[in-house]
């Protein structure tokens, strides 16, 4: 029986502007099994589950569940739960982390600050390695856990700092995944793949091929960015931002700037993807949305005269499906 995974690889769906959009994570250890709806069918307190996800509702914070790969002990009550809080804009993002004894302490804190880019202290500052998380819920998607598991467990076993998620949206994109510091998804990943992004994130560096687009945006600007990193070749992390999206769906101008003082204005349109196809292993096929980008357009700053020029760019058309 083929997979949705394997029905969007046989048909080369790009990966841009899949990304699950999220300014800020919250990502909270629970080991043992998750059920569809993690935060309240888990070991975790159902009640804490719902507050939370009550609190995070219109915050910009997205709130998932995290365990270490491989077999462990099918705890109801962890001794100590590892969590994690991490902002993903440009230029403004960090990560927090404690050891917590009793979840419910979470539900004491301010998302819409955390939301906003302000921690206001909260808890250590993680400085480690690049922190690397999978998706591997198989109740969601069996695509997940049978793609998603066997590498987590490989990033694992070579000393990257990996971690099982319970969900980021794109099952058909199975293995997927994202990085922290900088919050870029990524799909249809090898462990050879992964290495090469986490080398290139402990560089502050970017690696576009494979990638679905950074979370701190909605997906046309994720689109758009990702579309100026392949015309112009920049790595660097946060060298590029979304300054502002106009229009509404099907249609966007997003404004990406740059910090040498660059911007361009990127034309993004909303289609269907054909021929139908599965969105998630046991669904019916469907023409999910994809973005296009259909043009970019390089607003140029003369230093001497401040007089504005502007340089149209015709790249080739590319699908970003959502």
């Amino acid at each position: 029986m083929s997979t949705c995974a394997t029905a969007s690889r046989r048909l080369a769906e790009p990966l841009a502007g899949t990304a699950a959009p999220a300014r800020t994570w919250l990502l909270v250890e629970q080991p043992g099994p998750w059920g569809a709806d993690a935060l309240t069918a888990s070991h975790l307190d159902p009640a804490v589950g719902r507050a939370l996800d009550a609190a995070a509702e219109g915050t910009g914070v997205r709130i998932a569940l995290i365990r270490r790969p491989g077999r462990h002990a099918d705890c109801h009550r962890p001794g100590v739960q590892r969590v994690f809080a991490a902002h993903t804009a440009p230029g403004r993002s960090w990560i927090r982390t404690t050891a917590l004894t009793d979840a419910a302490e979470l539900t004491r804190l301010d998302l819409a600050a955390l939301g906003s880019g302000e921690h206001g202290g909260l808890w250590e500052p993680y400085e480690g390695d690049p922190l690397v998380f999978v998706c591997t819920n198989g109740k969601r998607d069996r695509c997940c856990a049978l793609l998603g598991r066997p590498l987590a467990a490989e990033l694992a076993a070579s000393g990257a700092e990996a971690w099982e998620v319970t969900h980021i949206g794109g099952h058909r994109f199975s293995p997927t995944l994202f990085v922290l510091p900088y919050g870029y998804a990524y799909g249809r990943v090898t462990a050879h793949g992964v290495k090469d992004v986490l080398e290139a994130v402990r560089e502050r560096r970017i690696v576009t091929g494979d990638c679905r687009g950074r979370s701190a945006w909605e997906r046309p600007a994720q689109a758009a960015e990702l579309a100026v990193r392949e015309l112009t070749g920049e790595e660097d992390a946060d060298a590029l931002d979304v300054t502002r999206t106009e229009g509404t769906a099907p249609h966007w101008a997003v404004t990406v700037t740059h910090t040498d003082g660059r911007s361009w204005r990127v034309a993004v349109e909303q289609g269907a993807s054909e021929p139908a196809r599965p969105e998630s292993c046991g669904r019916a096929p469907a023409t999910p949305a994809r973005m296009d980008v259909i043009s970019i357009t390089l607003l140029r700053t003369d230093d001497r005269t401040d007089d504005r020029a502007e340089a149209s760019v015709s790249p080739r058309r590319v699908s970003r499906r959502s």
